[in-house]
Order: C-alpha cells, then sequence, then structure tokens
C-alpha cells in the first residue's frame, strides 16, 4: 500500500484485520498534549498580571510548537505528514455527509473534518501568538490586544468543536480516539502502521520547551534579584546622605 492509501477513505477494519498498529509517533502526540496544556493555561492566565510571564512563556510555547510541527508534518512519519491527510473542501463535505448518514468513512490517520480543524489551529496559533507579542511590545495599540483576545476566544471555540467531534467520532467507528492519541495505536491493517514511533524527537522537543521554560524563570529571577539588590543599595545610599 502506498503512502497516500490512508489518506483516502479505507475500507473498514474487519474482524479479521482489527489488529492495534501503531499510527501516531510519539513526537505527534508529545506535540497534542503540551499544545493542550499550552493553551489551556495560557488562557486562564490571560486576564492577571500576576501570572503574566506564565501567559506570555505558555503563548511562545505554542508559537514554537507550531513551528515544530509544521516541519514535522513535511519530513515526519506517515500519518504526521500533511500530505497523508489535508484534503479539499469537496473530500471534507463527502466524509461529513458519511457521517450524517451515520456509515463514516474509515480513515486510519486523520479524517478531512478533522484535518481541517488541525490546520485552522496551527493558523490561529501563529495569529494569536503574533497578536500577543504585539500587544506585550505595545505595537498596533487597543486594536491589536483585542484582536489577540478575539482570536484566543476564536481558538477555544475551535477547541470545543475539536472535542465535540473527537467524542462523536469515537462513537461511530467504536475507536477510542483520545487513547490513540495516548498511546498511539488504533485498529487497523498491519500494513498501514508505521515502524517507528520517533521516540528520540519526542525526547530532543520536550527537552527544548522545558529548557525554554527554565531560561524564563531563571530570568525572572535574576531580575527579581537584581531589582532587590538595587532597591538595598538606594536605601544604603539614602542613609548615607542622611549622615552628611
Amino acid at each position: 500500500m502506498n503512502t497516500l492509501s490512508a489518506s483516502r477513505a479505507d475500507p473498514p477494519v474487519n474482524d479479521a484485520t482489527r489488529q492495534r498498529i501503531l499510527v501516531w509517533d510519539a513526537p505527534v502526540r508529545v506535540f497534542h498534549w503540551l499544545m493542550v496544556l499550552s493553551f489551556a493555561g495560557a488562557y486562564l492566565t490571560a486576564e492577571s498580571e500576576r501570572w503574566r510571564l506564565l501567559h506570555v512563556t505558555l503563548g511562545y510555547t505554542m508559537a514554537g510548537l507550531v513551528g515544530f510541527r509544521i516541519l514535522w508534518g513535511l519530513v515526519g512519519t506517515r500519518h504526521a505528514r500533511f500530505a497523508a491527510f489535508v484534503r479539499g473542501p469537496r473530500q471534507v463535505a463527502r466524509y461529513l455527509g458519511s457521517l450524517l448518514r451515520g456509515r463514516p468513512e474509515h480513515h486510519i490517520g486523520h479524517n478531512p473534518a478533522g484535518a481541517l480543524a488541525i490546520v485552522a489551529l496551527l493558523v490561529l496559533t501563529l495569529a494569536v501568538a503574533a497578536s500577543g507579542w504585539a500587544t506585550l511590545n505595545e505595537v498596533g495599540g487597543h486594536a491589536l490586544e483585542e484582536l489577540h483576545e478575539g482570536v484566543a476566544n476564536l481558538m477555544l471555540a475551535l477547541v470545543g468543536v475539536h472535542i465535540a467531534a473527537v467524542v462523536l467520532s469515537s462513537r461511530l467507528h467504536r475507536v477510542n480516539l483520545v487513547g490513540a492519541m495516548i498511546s498511539g495505536r488504533k485498529p487497523g491493517p498491519r500494513e498501514d502502521g508505521i515502524r517507528s514511533a520517533a521516540r528520540g524527537v519526542a525526547v530532543l522537543m520536550l527537552a527544548a520547551v522545558l529548557g525554554f521554560w527554565w531560561l524564563q524563570w531563571h530570568d525572572r529571577a535574576d531580575g527579581i534579584a537584581l531589582a532587590g539588590r538595587s532597591a538595598v543599595s538606594a536605601k544604603m545610599a539614602g542613609h548615607d546622605d542622611d549622615d552628611d
């Protein structure tokens, strides 16, 4: 079976061919859950000055993760590549029609509607990160701040639709899609599975994210310490002036 076979509607998996195969490599799974964590944390801390550093750190993390996902979508494993699941409006409409008829097309990897949501979330993430950077650096004024909040709310709505679609698809296909994004495995013919989970790439990505988080907090700690020393020095200088 060629590389693009999984992008079309695959035949239903019958009992003879039903086995758990590796579909999602480790980088895709780590990316997914880091995005979930980062978006949830950034959204919940958006209105808090106290948690501003965390909000900014998670926003930059999301932008970096999207950059990685775009690269991995070009050179990654079979089902991670955009060429394997991104399809045009006709295929998306056909898949949605199959859902409405109660006989959903089977796809080993992302289905066309899910692929559309993924691409939209990647684009919105870049938009919210860029507008957030502009807001932080006071570029563009109040208009960009409003844009930042609007895009974030649009992302939240799309995430809600995505979650509902995952629940519905899991029921219709009788496959635990959330569990598949944890284990990387789904039922399917052996020839449709990937050979490598690319765990080394996932470890490097996770190390890069954790390293970035550490640098962010380390710089903040250094800034606080420097401010504290400056305050002490100013106070001592004031005492010296009083003595004079």
